[in-house]
């Protein structure tokens, strides 16, 4: 008999983003914590690599402590530290750094032996800018006249906003455009997606095999595909299903999960690949430019009814908050059938857009003449070439996919407002 491994098996060590993934604001991510003990259990090591620079890895530690996440300050990898190594190799020890940041950066400025200083008047070397929420005008001010002055200059990340429980905030891409637009320079920037984040957080692990998870496709999605290793896309945080579908090739994951739980699923459970149109009981298909989701006859057993969307019969998705409440044997709720169906519709719905705007980016290609453009993540505009830089919304009809995917009931245990 073949035994069949999960993805906590395949892969060493997951790199799991935090907000939105593991916990939103005080609060665990449902199945979080039981997911990630299991995990650890199957023998997959974890890192909890984040964007957010505010908080030393033994604070980020407690918190996931105290919502239930075993977690050591060792296995804990934030852009700060990214920051930090980067500025190490570019100015010699003991150089001082303008933080315009808190004490996040302070801890890890100092672990590369390099001194932090509040002013632009302490003879900064090089200024390093990431979030706090204590950073305001003055801080601003200071490391504006540090850039201006032509200090090398170094941005934890360019996330625009940050998740909180009453919504979103600005974040630190918010705050480093206030640099931006007083000084007319650009910042190195060491988070994700960009290389010096995944490098350290491999750096860190040990890793050989990681598996990247995360639940934003502009950031853990892009940083893994830019670094060539697999990433898991779980639907807790900020991407809805719809984003996925209409998603650029650069931006598009190796699999997709309802939540953590996924790590102990195996990869064909959960796998989305490119002209892959058919998964479990669901076909897709684009005519004419529209999605078509059809599925096979329901079984009796099923907490499914079919309801009518045009020509195409869909099912409703039984919701998270209705599965059994009964555990596995790992002490982890299993995954509803039902939310299972649903991952096989955007499966399916994913294969069969994704091909479909792949070959029509590559038509657009082999024509003279001006490309279409797409804004993509950072605020850059890229060419839609063979569906690699260009959304699959410049080829495929973005209210077929919403109508196609409403109708499957695609069910999204969301984490929060934000």
């Amino acid at each position: 008999m073949t035994h069949v491994q999960s993805l906590s098996q395949i892969y060493d060590v997951a790199l799991l983003d935090l907000d939105g993934v593991v916990y939103v604001g005080a609060h665990p991510v449902r199945h979080a914590p039981q997911a990630l003990w299991a995990a650890r259990h199957a023998g997959m090591r974890l890192a909890f690599v984040t964007n957010n620079a505010s908080r030393p890895p033994d604070v980020v530690a407690a918190h996931l402590a105290e919502i239930g996440v075993e977690a050591l300050p060792a296995e804990v990898v934030t852009s700060a530290q990214a920051a930090a190594r980067m500025l190490a190799e570019r100015l010699p020890d003991g150089s001082k750094v303008l933080v315009v940041g808190g004490e996040g950066l302070e801890v890890a400025l100092r672990e590369r032996d390099l001194v932090p200083v509040a002013t632009a008047d302490d003879g900064p070397a090089a200024v390093v800018q990431g979030f706090s929420p204590r950073v305001g005008w003055p801080m601003l001010a200071e490391g504006t006249y540090a850039v201006a002055a032509g200090l090398l200059w170094v941005a934890t990340n360019l996330d625009p906003v940050v998740p909180t429980d009453r919504g979103r905030a600005p974040g630190n891409g918010t705050l480093v455009d206030t640099i931006r637009t007083a000084t007319g320079r650009e910042p190195l920037v060491a988070g994700k997606p960009e290389p010096p984040m995944h490098r350290e957080a491999m750096l860190r692990s040990n890793a050989t095999r990681p598996l990247v998870v995360g639940d934003r496709l502009d950031t853990d999605v892009e940083g893994a595909n830019a670094a060539g290793a697999d990433s898991l896309l779980v639907l807790t945080g900020v991407t809805d299903p719809e984003e996925v579908v209409l998603a650029a090739a650069h931006l598009r994951p190796t699999y997709v999960g309802t939540d953590l739980r996924a790590l102990r699923e195996p990869p064909e459970h959960l796998t989305v690949r490119t002209g892959e149109a058919r998964a479990g009981a669901w076909r897709a298909a684009v005519v004419d430019g529209a999605l078509r989701l059809t599925r096979d006859a329901a079984p009796a057993e099923s907490a499914m009814r079919d309801v009518a969307v045009g020509e195409v019969a869909v099912g409703e998705i039984v919701t998270e908050s209705q599965a059994p409440a009964d555990s596995g044997a790992d002490g982890l709720a299993p995954l509803d059938p039902a939310d299972q169906d649903a991952l096989d519709a955007l499966r399916a719905a994913c294969g069969a857009v994704w091909a479909a705007a792949d070959q029509a980016g590559g038509r657009v290609a082999g024509r003279t003449g001006d490309r279409p453009t797409v804004q993509a993540a950072g605020g850059r505009t890229d060419k839609a070439v063979g569906g690699a830089d260009g959304a699959a919304a410049q080829y495929v009809d973005p209210a077929s996919v919403r109508a196609a995917l409403d109708a499957a009931r695609i069910a999204r245990g969301r984490a929060s407002s934000y």
